[in-house]
């Protein structure tokens, strides 16, 4: 049968971009010779992928410049498929005798790995044939004592905020951009540029004396488009509010209550989710979200949503990791799982059919349909009345198999709606199936942490272990 090729172009140049040493034309070339020369040794498929990323990370500490790092990379990654036999090999040298190398590495692999009946490219209607231009390439032409006078501004205005406020972890600004062109042999023809920039601060707060309480905390701003970052000064502030508001904690004794996740971490929250119902987890049973759809996980007040398509969105992507069609769907109706995180092998070991997430989730939202405009951070402390507040976790003690939660936190204990005092050396623990369950309330504080968008969570009941 003879395949025909769907060329996806995102941005055609046969010149390098504003910060990169390769031309999309020149990547192409690449690809194309690298398959060329898998079909030359037998190979039934083939594909490959070249990329190039490069970005400038200038971190300063106190007033001073501490590190400049520039960072420069490239690849070239081939796939060969003989049969229903895969290899993978790659490499960082583009001249042609080791284009040829890893090719033939790759085919090498294949020829001596075991046959798997779910292993080949995606089926070709499930390949993508039109690309949204999504917005996703904005690059920052800064140099390092630019990132440095914007690091130490933040800083500044950190430590201008209280005295309290004596010393620092460091301010850092980061701009990164990459891109890539893939293809393969079932027709796929593809890529795009992306961007990432950032600022961050970590201030320290202490009270005087012996044995003196010191807290640390951090915020930061990250976007494709520089031009979006919030001010340093802004970032700045928050970061050393945050860490004041920890000064004069206290242990909690053990106990059961109600637990409100700030917003950025109910977005880990988000995670445990996709991560529950991904396909490498269901396909190994190794999830306690296994067989879920079309049953209710949350309350019938939550949905979840995925789109690919927001412009400038940080989970946004024309197509998956292996050229597969996206497409924006509901994930949780109602409360109700109505799809998987699939790629192309795990839908197949499952008997269903790829959902275009090779690679990841698209940018996810969680929402609730009890949520009102007024649900800020405070009237959502007021629907916690009393109980736990927390707005940092650590360690990972997630059990995927079983579901149970078990993890160290610091915050808040807010009695009748009001921030009592600060609280730490405490864990909180569950089981996430209960959890998800027993969610309450979502805020219309909405934060954007990657790809995913939620606002704080109020989860009904929880252990805490304290003194």
């Amino acid at each position: 049968m003879s395949l025909g090729i769907i060329a996806i172009t995102m941005q055609d140049t046969s010149r390098p971009q504003a910060g990169f040493s390769y031309s999309r034309d020149f990547f192409e070339g690449l690809v194309d010779t690298a398959i060329a020369h898998a079909r030359t040794l037998g190979a039934t498929d083939a594909g490959a992928e070249a990329s190039e990323g490069c970005g400038l990370s200038v971190g300063v500490r106190n007033g001073a410049l501490e590190t400049v790092e520039q960072s420069r990379d490239k690849s070239l990654g081939v796939t060969v498929y003989v049969g229903q036999r895969r290899g993978n090999a790659s490499t960082s040298d583009f001249s042609a005798a080791a284009i040829q190398s890893t090719v033939q590495a790759a085919y090498d692999i294949a020829r001596f790995t075991a046959e798997d009946p779910a292993a080949g490219l995606p089926d070709v209607q499930d390949v993508a044939s039109e690309a949204r231009e999504l917005d996703l390439f904005h690059p920052w032409p800064i140099s390092s004592e630019e990132a440095a006078a914007l690091a130490l501004r933040c800083e500044r205005a950190a430590l201008g905020v209280s005295r309290r406020i004596t010393n620092s972890e460091g301010a850092g600004v980061s701009a990164q951009q990459s891109h890539f062109f893939s293809a393969h042999t079932h027709g796929f023809r593809g890529g795009y540029a992306s961007s990432r920039h950032s600022l961050s601060v970590a201030p320290i707060a202490s009270l005087p004396g012996k044995g003196a309480d010191m807290q640390r905390d951090y915020w930061y701003s990250s976007m494709r488009d520089a031009r979006e970052l919030a001010a340093p000064e802004a970032v700045g502030r928050y970061a050393a509010e945050r860490a004041l508001s920890r000064l004069g904690h206290r242990r909690l004794s053990t106990r059961q209550c109600p637990v409100l996740f700030e917003s950025p971490l109910a977005a880990g929250l988000l995670g445990h989710f996709v991560q529950g119902v991904s396909g490498g987890a269901l396909y190994r049973r190794t999830t306690f979200l296994l067989d879920s759809l079309g049953k209710p996980v949350f309350p019938k007040h939550i949905d979840i949503d995925e789109d690919p398509f927001v412009r400038g969105g940080k989970g946004s992507s024309p197509f998956d990791d292996e050229g597969v069609r996206v497409q924006a769907r509901k994930l949780v109706d109602a409360g109700r799982v109505q799809g998987y995180f699939l790629g192309t092998y795990s839908a197949r070991k499952l008997g269903m059919k790829t959902t275009g997430n090779a690679g990841g989730s698209h940018n996810l939202t969680l929402r609730s349909r009890q949520t009102d405009a007024g649900d800020d951070l405070d009237a959502m402390l007021r629907k916690l009345g009393t109980g736990l507040f927390v707005t940092e976790l650590m360690g990972q003690g997630v059990n995927y198999v079983t579901g149970d939660y078990s993890r160290g936190a610091s915050g808040f204990w807010v009695e009748k709606g009001r921030i009592a005092y600060p609280v730490q050396e405490i864990t909180i623990a569950g089981n996430l199936r209960e959890m998800f369950q027993g969610i309450e309330a979502v805020g219309a504080d909405t934060y954007n942490y990657g790809a995913k968008t939620i606002g704080s969570v109020l989860v009904n009941r929880m252990t805490v272990a304290g003194s």
